[in-house]
């Protein structure tokens, strides 16, 4: 049986020996949640590696958004070089859900963008999960939709092995059976090639290449090549190949759910016809029947996923399988791994709130006659059903909800950082002084100057994105260099931006909400929290709290809150702020601990990024059609080359890189194949 070994440089430090003994005493015992409150800069994530290696059990770790999954996913690979930790997200670069507007009578199909790398994570997740015990899946809220039946899916994988007796035709029906597709050009995840006795095929999680050599109605032998130089890697007796989609289903099932589709296009048509709804019975009926020959004709539909309910076999209203259906479970049917819910303040709410929106959007095409009443049961887990498919879970928070409190049998905490920092001084200063107006936004640059001459940072929170606009313009007329970040910059700009805040090219930064989580901002040594008492989702206790928090990276951190009277919210986020600083200064005077400003290196992706696209850029530049004519190789050796770098900036769970490289590796790509002149 695989174990747990975590690799770190650092030991347990501060608070993270005792909450680390709590949690997995805890989970011993049988404790059904528990919650980690942990503060800024704590190392949360480092205790509930040394939990799960504790343990041993599989995890799923629950983030609520991609960027902040791919973050986690990239320390726990680094926690646990030697198991499968692995990356589950929504693997859409772009999805507009179908939809029907009944005012306006507009009907909006499906449109949707697969990104291949994600959809290979996917694979290999369900794939570790289905193998081994020594995983980790990190996973947004994605991991609560719908997905193939993980008995149906482990069922029609494929074993390949030497000597193994198959004709070279029946080999290339049995990949096409697990929906593998063939091909005549360069073979990917999840397609294979033929030439001659030779089949190649590339597993839908995997990057790798396995030639199966075949003789005389044999394999004679399996080789494991790179994908990109085809080095060989290795010569394995045997390998399993499993299917390239998760929804999977054998011949004779696909012939009772095509039965089942049929009864129940009889009974709506019936439906709507009684009603008088014609039009939208004919439009059914065309629609399902055509889906129905192509499940007949190849085993697939675009929006299969809508009769999932059928190929499964479940009940009406019954819950879908989710990813949650492939971690193990005890022969009682009681799930056998932990959760992890990050963030859990903002997380459960989203975890909560899904079902209710897709539930809407379904209910309306159904009633219009675009699907079918069972294309409902294709849908996120309900929180209630949620619940009842989760073992024993750790919430992880700066602040736990009430949800988090009164669900958990304990709440440790974590308020001693490793680096002896201390939470931020806060301070209360009215608009209005002596009778005499003040101006929050005044105060605010006087304060900020101050910092800046002393060479850090400073941070100014506004309730909207207006005001952060016009409070940055305003700034830059003071001669102060700012800038603002909201929701609608772009993630490329918004990294651009704060790795130039960190350089020092801003001093300070304006923004909303988006300043909460997520940010490392060491340089950062005031925060301006403008209009604090008026009360509300970004000025409640929670919102306090994290905004504070951000000023905890820095020994001389401090933060303002501006306002004219002091709300439940803003005296709760003080004193709890107060009461984590007297603890904090406390043992770092029993211990003798001098806190120290973190220093973290500036990594700028941006330049990187900027820098590849150049390279491309050039390379589309300098080969026009005579010179590719001349030298087709060095083409050749342009795309190889962005091809392991795509691959490379992929594995590291960097895929904004990943995304730019592939755009760069189609237009590279078509030079090589185009007969026009490329520009």
């Amino acid at each position: 049986m695989q174990s747990f070994k975590l690799r770190s440089e650092y030991k347990p430090a501060g608070d993270q020996p005792k909450a680390i003994l709590s949690l997995v005493e805890g989970l011993k015992k049988g404790m059904s949640h528990q919650t980690l409150l942990g503060v800024t800069g704590s190392g949360k994530t480092f205790t509930a590696a040394n939990v799960i290696a504790a343990i041993g059990k599989p995890t799923l770790v629950i983030a609520h958004n991609k960027t902040l999954a791919a973050q986690l996913a990239q320390e726990y690979k680094e926690f646990f070089p030697n198991n499968a930790v692995h990356y589950f997200v929504s693997y859409y670069d772009y999805y507009q859900p179908e939809a029907y507007m009944p005012i306006s009578d507009t009907y909006i199909e499906k449109d949707a963008q697969i990104n291949k790398e994600i959809d290979r994570l996917r694979h290999a997740s369900t794939q570790a999960l289905l193998t081994r015990r020594d995983v980790v899946i990190v996973a947004s809220v994605s991991c609560i939709y719908g997905l193939g039946s993980p008995e149906e899916y482990k069922e029609e994988h494929l074993q390949i092995a030497r000597e193994t007796r198959i004709s070279r035709a029946d080999l290339m029906r049995k990949l096409i059976k697990i929906y593998y597709e063939r091909t005549n050009a360069d073979v990917t995840t999840g397609t294979f090639r033929a030439i001659g006795n030779v089949v190649e095929v590339m597993p839908p999680h995997e990057k790798v290449l396995y030639r199966l050599e075949l003789s005389d109605g044999r394999i004679t032998n399996i080789i494991q090549l790179d994908a990109i130089s085809r080095s060989i890697i290795s010569e394995p007796r045997e390998i399993f190949l499993f299917p390239a989609k998760h929804f999977v289903t054998d011949e004779k099932r696909r012939a009772i759910a095509v039965k089942s589709i049929q009864a129940e296009l009889k009974e709506r048509l019936k439906e709507l016809e009684a009603a008088g709804k014609m039009l939208d019975a004919e439009r059914l009926k065309r629609r399902t029947n055509h889906d129905i020959a192509l499940i007949r004709e190849v085993g697939y539909c675009n929006g299969i996923e809508n009769y999932s309910r059928h190929f499964s076999g479940k009940a009406p209203g019954e819950p879908p399988d989710t990813l949650l259906s492939y971690f193990p479970h005890h022969k009682d049917g009681t799930p056998d791994f932990l959760i992890i819910i990050d963030e859990s303040h903002v997380t459960v709410p989203q975890i909560g709130g899904m079902y209710e929106g897709d539930a809407a959007r379904k209910k309306t095409l159904v009633e219009y006659g675009f699907r079918l009443p069972s294309a409902q049961d294709n849908r996120p887990l309900k929180f209630h059903e949620f619940e009842k498919r989760i073992g024993q879970v750790i919430f992880t928070s700066a602040t736990p909800a009430n949800y988090e409190r009164e669900k958990s049998k304990q709440v440790v905490e974590q308020i001693i950082r490793p680096t002896g920092l201390t939470d931020p001084e806060v301070e209360v200063r009215g608009v209005i002084e002596k009778g005499k107006y003040r101006g929050q936004i005044a105060d605010f640059i006087t304060e900020a100057e101050k910092e800046i001459k002393k060479g850090y940072r400073a941070i100014a929170t506004t309730l909207t994105k207006k005001m952060a606009e016009d409070l940055s313009a305003y700034l830059k007329e003071k001669k102060i260099k700012a800038e603002y970040l909201h929701s609608e910059i772009k993630t490329m700009e918004r990294i651009g931006i704060l790795t130039d805040f960190r350089k020092g090219k801003f001093d300070v930064i304006v923004g909303v909400n988006l300043l909460r989580e997520g940010l490392d901002l060491p340089e950062v040594s005031l925060i301006g929290i403008l209009d604090a008492d008026k009360e509300g989702f970004l000025r409640s206790e929670t919102s306090l709290v994290q905004i504070i928090g951000r000023a905890a990276r820095n020994v001389f951190g401090r933060v303002i809150l501006y306002a004219d009277t002091t709300t439940g919210s803003m005296e709760r986020a003080i004193s709890e702020t107060n009461r984590r600083r007297a603890l904090q200064i406390a043992y770092n005077k029993k211990h003798g601990i001098t806190p120290k400003t973190i220093e973290k290196k500036i990594h700028d992706i941006t330049e990187a990024l900027q820098s590849e696209h150049a390279k491309a850029v050039n390379a589309v530049l300098v080969i026009d059609k005579e010179k590719f004519a001349a030298n087709p190789k060095k083409l050749q050796k342009i795309i190889t080359e962005k091809e392991k770098q795509m691959n490379a900036a992929a594995k590291i769970l960097d895929f904004e890189t990943a995304a730019l490289l592939r755009d760069e590796l189609l237009i590279l790509q078509k030079l090589s194949t185009t007969k026009e002149e490329p520009l």
